[in-house]
């Protein structure tokens, strides 16, 4: 039996209840002892909406058994909705006549998935429990879905978070970091959201699922930095594949090719041993094994899949509480897209 049929098989035995998971394998907290996280809790939507859970846990894994794309695709959703202004669900709004959204925002642009995914969930979550849980909580609970599905950590994650009540294209334009910037800007844009150096080198992790468009990473196979040759620094075996997949013409640009071409759809540590061997897709993902900070840490990760899981669970739960909504500063959205 295959690794994803066996997850399915696995799945469904929770669901009819034929295998007793902890608290928190259907849940969104559990195994902690104290029911706060800052200005969330683990518990939140306990009495408000029991099957939450379940109900997401169902609807991410209905999409990955036909789609595992799609975890990299919620994962990185999540990154990027709370990595602009916060976690509080702007990346899922649509455009209106008062601002211009952050879905065709350059990182976002023909790149962002998983919109329609948010929304059939949050349209089961209605039926079960009408105008109680956000958008933004739905999101970062199937971001851990589909990590788990994948083969990764599991963390409990905190809830309680609005919806904010707006969005913003430059903002994404301006606060996510992007493939082509040096270490220093990128490590200085986590920084600036309260996270640090280990934060950015164990999130980076998550490259191990996934696709990149060729262009985030072509001008590294023909004219790395107006050489007009290829990046000296790619294995050459590595290299001519890539060269091979993505060729050197416009018509090239949009196809993908995975971030991890050996373990394509399985979490795991082998994003840090392909960089250590020289076969890191991106540019930041390179980046790393040039700073000697960053090198111990990508040589640890590499060594040690279960250093990485534990530290990726951690940066995980420490994403989640980036400016987040509370109280009266935002809304329950009925439908993901678009403001009450």
């Amino acid at each position: 039996m295959d690794q994803l049929n066996l997850l399915c098989v696995i799945f469904i035995l929770f669901g009819h209840g034929l295998i007793h998971a902890r608290p928190a394998d259907y849940g969104y907290g559990g195994g902690y002892d104290k029911p706060t996280d800052g200005p969330l809790s683990f518990d939140f939507y306990d009495k408000s909406c029991p099957n939450l859970g379940r109900i997401v846990g169902w609807g991410v894994w209905a999409a990955f058994k036909n789609d595992t794309r799609i975890a990299a695709s919620l994962l990185r959703l999540h990154f990027h909705d709370c990595f602009v202004d916060g976690c509080e669900g702007s990346v899922l709004l649509d455009d209106t006549k008062d601002f211009k959204g952050e879905k065709n925002a350059f990182p976002n642009r023909n790149s962002a998935r998983g919109f329609e995914l948010i929304d059939n969930i949050k349209a089961d979550v209605e039926k079960a429990c009408p105008s109680v849980v956000s958008c933004v909580d739905i999101l970062a609970i199937a971001a851990r879905e589909a990590v788990v599905l994948s083969g990764g950590p599991f963390w409990s994650v905190a809830l309680g978070r609005l919806d904010g009540l707006t969005a913003s294209e430059k903002s994404a334009n301006e606060q996510l970091p992007s493939p082509f910037e040096p270490l220093v800007n990128i490590t200085a844009k986590f920084v600036a959201k309260g996270l640090d150096a280990k934060d950015m080198v164990v999130l980076s992790g998550a490259h191990t699922i996934g696709f990149a468009q060729c262009f985030t990473f072509k001008r590294r196979l023909f004219n790395f930095k107006g050489s007009g040759k290829a990046d000296p620094s790619l294995d050459t075996p590595f290299l001519s594949n890539l060269q091979t997949s993505c060729p050197n013409s416009d018509a090239s640009n949009s196809k993908l090719v995975p971030l991890d071409a050996q373990t394509i759809a399985r979490f795991d540590n082998n994003y840090y041993k392909n960089i250590v061997n020289n076969s890191g897709l991106l540019e930041s993902d390179t980046a790393l094994i040039t700073d000697p900070k960053t090198a111990a840490m990508v040589k640890a990760y590499s060594a040690d899949p279960y250093l990485f899981a534990k530290d990726f669970a951690a940066s995980m739960m420490k994403l989640g509480k980036i400016g987040v909504l509370t109280g009266q500063a935002g809304q329950v959205r009925k439908k993901c897209g678009l403001l009450n």
